[in-house]
């Protein structure tokens, strides 16, 4: 399981993550938005919008921002309509590509998309054509310095976590969906520190990408796809080693 949290190590490690402050708000208040539409305003009887909001308050969005977010989205307030939908395609190498978009414009996401994948020596394919490879599950990340491993996943298991691993200087905290928000909950009482937590697609396998032109486009379609203001979410299956990254970086 470890390839799936490569992505976010590398995004951490470039600085992306604070670079794009801006882009981070805007995806988070379109989660926040959908969320509150499907399943209304109230936070405690809505599980995805906590979870969207914990989100949103790991980033340090503003507590305006936020409730702003949720009247948009119940209809108090009166906004654009997202659709949620989910590409699929592969990137260099073979490396399988999920990406999660909210969009108002279908035709202008799809075409941008497209665009990116072929741009970097991939193609968008049908739906259902990689997303056989990916589990869903919560994923929680929690920095490794100072935390206990032992107490850590003591914690964990208790509050109904499947499985704790030590990967890339923090520990991937791996729960069933209908059990993230339960453990979310459990550690925020246990004052633990989540750098990121949320429902991801965690792949069944990886790609060793081990060519340098391979991996250079390949990272080059992941930032282009995370950077478009209607991706939520980009999964892929690829793993890349630590001397390969320092020659990119």
């Amino acid at each position: 399981m470890s390839g799936h949290s490569k992505w976010s190590t590398i995004k951490r490690k470039k600085g992306a993550l604070d670079a794009k402050r801006g882009k981070i708000f805007t995806k988070l208040i379109k989660e926040i938005m959908v969320a509150a539409r499907m399943g209304g305003g109230d936070i405690d009887g809505n599980p995805r919008l906590r979870s969207a909001v914990n989100a949103a308050k790991a980033e340090n969005m503003p507590k305006e921002n936020i409730e702003r977010a949720i009247k948009k989205g119940s209809g108090e307030l009166g906004d654009a309509i997202y659709d949620e939908i989910l590409y699929e395609g592969y990137g260099p190498g073979g490396v399988a590509v999920l990406v999660e978009t909210m969009t108002d414009n279908k035709n202008r996401t799809v075409a941008d998309i497209r665009h990116y994948f072929a741009k970097n020596n991939g193609n968008l394919g049908e739906n259902g054509c990689v997303g056989w490879m990916f589990d869903k599950r919560g994923v929680i990340s929690v920095e490794a310095a100072g935390v206990n491993e032992e107490q850590l996943m003591e914690l964990a298991l208790e509050a109904g976590a499947e499985d704790v691993v030590n990967e890339d200087g923090s520990f991937q905290i791996y729960t069933a969906p209908e059990d993230f928000n339960a453990v979310v909950e459990q550690l925020e009482k246990s004052k633990v520190k989540m750098s990121e937590a949320g429902i991801l697609m965690v792949p069944k396998n990886t790609i060793e990408v081990t060519e340098e032109k391979t991996a250079a486009n390949l990272l080059k379609l992941l930032e282009s796809l995370e950077d478009h203001d209607d991706v939520q979410k980009v999964h892929a299956n690829f793993d890349i080693s630590e001397e390969l990254m320092e020659k990119l970086s």
